[in-house]
Order: structure tokens, then C-alpha cells, then sequence
């Protein structure tokens, strides 16, 4: 008996190149702070080009043929302060529609905030050089998020194709306890 017997039928291959500059319908799917090997930090946030919407016929060379892409965008903190730019989320914020006055009190605040949000972005096509090798990669800068034409996301995640609830069958079930003298730490 084989352990495993080919059969790519059911591979999906994507298209890693970069989107063509444009505008595009998109959801946050996640935002989470990152560290380069050196120490810089990041907060990425993790554009996905909406599959709800190829239907409609002034996004047909956008997101109807781009659908799923990823785009990942890095907000910096300054080497001078070791801060965020905190005036760059405004318009992140702004544009997912978080209501004026919400306060913001953490990072994780953020993120929560912008998760599954859908705006319309700007994305550019740049060329980088990285190491000493020239590459095409995309660019959105925060000026670049504005309120979305479509605010009814019916945004479908790869994870649920098959449109099921993957959390329907879970039983409602209380939290566990933990005793703090139980903790190894």
C-alpha cells in the first residue's frame, strides 16, 4: 500500500506577479506587527483583492480578473522614535468607516479595528531594488485607502468555498479555568 498517489487534479496554481497599477475593491483580511531580522518593525496589513464583485461591469479588468490577490502593505516605525506614524492610520481608519472620536488604545486596538473592513485602495506597480536585484512589487501608501463604492461585502474566504460555516457544529462550551499556581512561569 502507497502512502500517497499523484493526482493533481485538484491544484491550484496562483499568479504571484504584481497587480497592475489601479484601483481596486478590497478587504483587510488581517493586520499583525512584523520584525525584520535586523529589528525594524512593521505593521502589515494584508489587502485582498474582493471576489464579490466581478459582476460588476466597471471593475471587470480589476477585481473581476484579480480576485483573491494579495497585497501586503508595511507601515514603518520611525527609526527616530521607534513610533508609528499615527496620522498614516487616519486614513486606514477613515476609510473602513471606524465612526470619528473612537479611541484607538492599542496596537491590537488597530488591528481589531481594521480586520475584515473593506475599502477602496490605490495600488501601485514600482520597481524595487533589493540586494542588488531590481523587481517589480506593489506599493499603497495610507492616502491611498478611500471609503469602498460597495460596502456589502459578500467577500467569500478561499477557506469557505463551499460556503459552509466551518464554526456551526461547535458546541458552545465554557472557558476553561487555570490556576496561577499551575503555570510554569
Amino acid at each position: 500500500m502507497s502512502l500517497i498517489t499523484t493526482n493533481y487534479a485538484n491544484n491550484e496554481h496562483q499568479d504571484y506577479s504584481v497587480l497592475p497599477t489601479g484601483v481596486y475593491e478590497m478587504i483587510i483580511k488581517s493586520a499583525q506587527e512584523k520584525a525584520t531580522p535586523n529589528g525594524a518593525e512593521s505593521l502589515q496589513i494584508d489587502l485582498v483583492v474582493r471576489n464579490d464583485l466581478d459582476a460588476v461591469p466597471a471593475l471587470a479588468k480589476t477585481n473581476a480578473k484579480y480576485h483573491n490577490r494579495h497585497v501586503f502593505m508595511d507601515n514603518w516605525k520611525r527609526k527616530a522614535t521607534h513610533q508609528y506614524d499615527l496620522d498614516s492610520f487616519q486614513y486606514i481608519l477613515e476609510a473602513v468607516q471606524i465612526p470619528e472620536g473612537t479611541p484607538i488604545n492599542s496596537i491590537q486596538d488597530l488591528v481589531n479595528a481594521l480586520a475584515n473592513k473593506s475599502a477602496k485602495v490605490y495600488v501601485k506597480k514600482a520597481k524595487d531594488n533589493y540586494q542588488g536585484e531590481e523587481r517589480e512589487v506593489n506599493q499603497v501608501a495610507p492616502w491611498n485607502f478611500n471609503k469602498s463604492d460597495y460596502p456589502q461585502v459578500q467577500h467569500t474566504w478561499k477557506e469557505q468555498s463551499n460556503r459552509e460555516n466551518p464554526f456551526a457544529n461547535n458546541q458552545s462550551t465554557p472557558a476553561p479555568q487555570i490556576n496561577e499556581a499551575d503555570l510554569p512561569f
